[in-house]
């Protein structure tokens, strides 16, 4: 089968020539396919952040072939695979970034090893293989190669998986942790718009929020600008989660979610103020 398009999303950033010698490299293999960059924005190394951006950006794009490296461990034993989705292909290090994108698209059918040489460049690489090994699969795959024609299957269950993100309610508290920060400086929570109405807020009520043990009060709104200009708002995202926001400023600059923060322990708790004491609701 062949596919169109190729999305493209890694941690590489755009002040160097690494996205666009990606984009060379599929093109000289598949000049008629079209890539989408979803984004190159993913903090270094940052894997769980990686995962649920793709995954939040797969179910809206067109059928094709994902490729996806956001892989501190390049270099090491880990495997490169293509994974097969019942709505398309993923491609990337097997370090749990393409499992939840695979979910996204209907869920993981099969697996396959990146080991035959007849579909990487010829000298590869020991820090670089989106250019030498994942960018040159995702181009032969939308020119119609078989997946099983790249190595060994793997089974399903052997593939390394990310940590489920924790979102509990209980005690009158929702606790969670935060999946994504955007460039706005907004901050996701794994928790659901759905679990914030279990929880019993209703807009435009405040509502306290606790990161790291330090405490905020936040408007429970629909939008940012419910929330005064500066002020902190909790709302349902467009990807169904609750999230974190500044009116006008970053939510993770306030709460201290800057760089290093998807890294380390980050617990996240909403509850009513009325429920929390030394919370003032006025």
């Amino acid at each position: 089968m062949r596919y169109e398009w190729i999305s493209f999303t890694t941690d590489y950033g755009l002040a160097d020539a690494f996205v666009g010698t990606c984009h060379g490299v599929i093109a000289r293999f598949a000049p008629e396919a079209r890539v989408i960059d979803i984004t190159h924005g993913i903090p270094a190394g940052a894997i769980r952040q990686g995962a649920h951006t793709l995954a939040q950006a797969v179910p809206y794009l067109p059928c094709g072939v994902h490729c996806a490296v956001v892989d501190p461990g390049v270099g090491t034993a880990r495997r490169g695979i293509v994974l097969v989705a019942a709505q398309g292909l993923l491609v990337g290090p097997d370090n749990g970034l393409l499992l939840p994108a695979s979910d996204a698209l209907g869920g993981a059918e099969a697996a396959f090893e990146l080991t035959s040489s007849a579909y990487r460049l010829p000298e590869v690489s020991a820090t670089f293989h989106g250019r030498d090994i994942f960018a040159p699969a995702a181009a032969h795959l939308a020119t119609g190669v078989a997946p099983e024609r790249f190595g060994q299957e793997i089974p399903l269950g052997r593939l390394e998986r990310i940590d489920e993100p924790v979102a509990r309610l209980g005690d009158g508290m929702l606790r969670t942790e935060p999946l994504t920060v955007d460039g706005f400086g907004n901050v996701q929570l794994a928790a659901t718009g759905a679990q914030l109405a279990e929880l019993g807020l209703r807009a435009g009520e405040p509502v306290a929020v606790t990161v790291r043990g330090s405490r905020h009060t936040a408007l429970h709104g629909g939008t940012f600008a419910d929330a005064p200009a500066g002020d902190l708002v909790l709302l349902r995202d467009s990807a169904g989660h609750a999230a974190l926001a500044i009116n006008g400023g970053s939510a993770a600059a306030q709460l201290g979610l800057g760089s290093g923060w998807s890294s380390q322990e980050c617990t996240v708790t909403v509850s009513p103020t009325a429920t929390v004491p030394g919370v003032s609701t006025a």
